[in-house]
């Protein structure tokens, strides 16, 4: 342990460099920051986590960069690099980095307030959950705000449980659901499991895709007198490598819960909030589930938010004698966050940024396709809908080669299931037509560096 007066000099250091403009940081601070930034990863954060991330392979100072500003569709390092960021937090900046409309709104509650008393009434969660009953299909009306994809997501498996008395939930294989203990138990990728098993018992992993298969597992379980809470859904499976699955399958399995009395749950923390080029993936099924999760770009890429929404049905009588039952987060729906969510429906309908989603992401995937042609031996498939889109590859290998490359250009792209034989494409909307193009060029340059390294030429 440290002195108290060590420690407070090193946090005013730091803490002056937060208040300094990145032009007034010297050449020698910029150099300490990110010597420091390796060790202190290295030695206080995680000793995997810089052999994992492309960003310390880069011909940058001392091999890695440190990102230090966003705007718009960038990531700027501390040494001035700018990309193009086509990872986009995994969903997280449709609207954008420190998109200037959201942040005006988030600095004004700021000036007046930022957390809750836990007491007192909070009047942005009340107008948050209207706005969200009122953009959201259906009869979908109870919200509950919680702080991350995980927690949202075991809330929704509470409520099943609770509103039903199941104690079963149906997934499928390749879902991705969060990584706390219900919601990795969910999960159906064994390198998440494993680790952690046993889990929840009560979970029948089924193929994504096949209605037929839910019906069979409900049915099975129920015969033998289980009774079956819910079935969880991703309507585009996203770390599954972007899976959209046949026309009709959401809408199957909507009849199949309606004929079995389960819950039906869509997880949208990824296909919501316009990604996918609706509002919500499911409405353009036509589908309303009966929980729904949401998060990612709902805090507007500035603050962190996330929550589920439900039908009225099931916020029980239980429930409602004991609200704190489903749960109570210290910082779920606080005020700046929910401020955060606010500007950020109100910006996204304004600018009909599921539209812009769907415009740009048909230029954005055409091009993706003519690679594709171009480049067969590399490139196995394109998939996607909106700027949900994932080039899947013939090997990890060439993958990581091409998204390697795609860094060394300053493009931000990433791997699904901890392997880049499938990489992602989630830019912003705000995204221009000539940074697609760019990255695009830039793709094209390091797909042709990669059939040469494989001698594929």
């Amino acid at each position: 342990m440290s002195k108290k007066e060590q420690v407070i000099q090193e946090l005013n250091r730091v803490i002056s460099l937060i208040h300094t403009d990145i032009q007034a940081i010297s050449p020698a601070e910029k150099k300490q920051m990110v010597e420091e930034t390796v060790e202190h990863f290295n030695h206080y954060v995680s000793p995997g986590w810089l052999a994992y991330r492309k960003s310390v392979s880069s011909d940058s100072e001392a091999g890695a960069v440190l990102e230090w500003q966003d705007e718009g569709a960038y990531c700027y390092g501390l040494n001035g690099e700018q990309f193009i960021d086509c990872l986009g937090g995994f969903g997280i900046y449709t609207c954008g980095h420190r998109n200037p409309e959201i942040l005006d709104v988030v600095k004004a509650q700021l000036d007046h307030q930022a957390l809750h008393s836990q007491e007192l009434l909070d009047p942005l969660r009340g107008y948050l959950a209207k706005a969200m009953a009122d953009i959201t299909p259906g009869e979908l009306q109870y919200c509950f705000f919680t702080n991350g994809g995980a927690e949202a997501v075991e809330m929704a498996l509470k409520l099943a449980r609770i509103a039903t008395g199941g104690r079963w939930y149906i997934s499928t294989v390749g879902a991705f659901h969060g990584k706390s203990m219900g919601a990795v138990s969910m999960g159906g990728k064994g390198t998440y499991r494993t680790p952690y098993t046993p889990m929840i018992q009560q979970v029948q992993h089924v193929e994504y895709g096949v209605a037929e298969d839910i019906r069979k597992a409900i049915r099975n379980l129920q015969a033998v007198g289980e009774k079956v809470a819910a079935v969880i859904l991703e309507p585009i499976q996203g770390e599954a490598g972007i899976i959209v699955p046949p026309e009709g399958y959401l809408q199957e399995v909507r009849e199949i819960c309606d004929e079995t009395g389960v819950v039906l749950i869509f997880d949208e923390i990824q296909t919501g909030m316009g990604r996918t080029g609706t509002m919500w993936r499911c409405q353009a099924e036509g589908v309303t589930p009966d929980i729904m999760t949401y998060g990612k770009a709902f805090g507007g890429g500035i603050m962190p938010i996330t929550g589920i929404i439900c039908k009225p049905k099931l916020w029980v009588q239980e429930i409602i004698d004991n609200p704190w039952l489903l749960g109570s987060p210290t910082f779920g729906g606080n005020p700046v966050c929910c401020a955060a969510a606010l500007a950020t429906i109100k910006y996204m309908l304004e600018h009909d940024i599921p539209g812009v989603c769907k415009r740009k992401g048909e230029v954005l995937k055409a091009g993706l396709e003519a690679l594709a042609k171009k480049y067969p031996k590399i490139i196995q498939a394109v998939r996607g809908l909106g700027l949900m889109l994932a080039v899947e590859f013939h090997t990890s290998e060439m993958g990581y080669a091409c998204a390697k490359g795609m860094f060394a250009r300053k493009v931000l792209t990433a791997g699904t299931l901890v392997n880049a034989k499938t990489i992602r494409f989630e830019p912003a909307a705000v995204i221009s037509e000539q940074d697609i193009q760019d990255v695009l060029s830039r793709m094209d340059e390091a797909l042709a560096d990669t059939q040469k390294a494989f001698g594929l030429e």
